[in-house]
């Protein structure tokens, strides 16, 4: 269960990962992708499809179409999969949804929540896929 992300925005950072430690432009079918990443087909080609229209993921159609990482590894970071697919929402927002939470009117977790949410927003953004390609390739492996 997540209370960070979309199921859809975990699946997404799952796919470009499992993309990004690929040697090339090496083209998986979706069905490819769901079976390592065990996930229903439909939701990763949906995914996907979204992440081909902001340039993150490139497909080719066809019989032998699929998914490959558009950009070089050193190139994408998680942040951007995030913007992708759920947008920055969740760094902007109070966290127990009260509408005009802010430092002059603050929610009762608010000033916990800024730290923790400028430190996530921070750890997205500071390394690259390709920093995180040996973890990457462990947890794959494990799956």
């Amino acid at each position: 269960m997540t209370v960070f992300f979309s199921k859809a925005c975990e699946l997404g950072i799952q796919a470009v990962l499992f993309l990004s430690i690929k040697k090339g432009k090496v083209i998986f079918s979706a069905e490819e992708i769901s079976k390592e990443l065990k996930v229903p087909k439909e939701f990763v080609s949906k995914i996907l499809q979204k992440l081909t229209y902001h340039g993150i993921v490139g497909s080719k159609k066809g019989k032998k179409g699929g998914f490959y990482l558009a950009k070089n590894p050193s190139l994408i970071r998680i942040i951007d999969i995030i913007e992708a697919i759920d947008g920055l929402y969740v760094f902007k927002t109070c966290v127990l949804g009260f509408p005009g939470c802010s430092n002059e009117n603050p929610c009762p977790v608010h000033n916990k929540w800024g730290k923790l949410r400028d430190e996530a927003f921070k750890m997205f953004s500071e390394e690259t896929l390709e920093q995180l390609k040996e973890k990457t390739i462990q947890k794959i492996l494990s799956l």
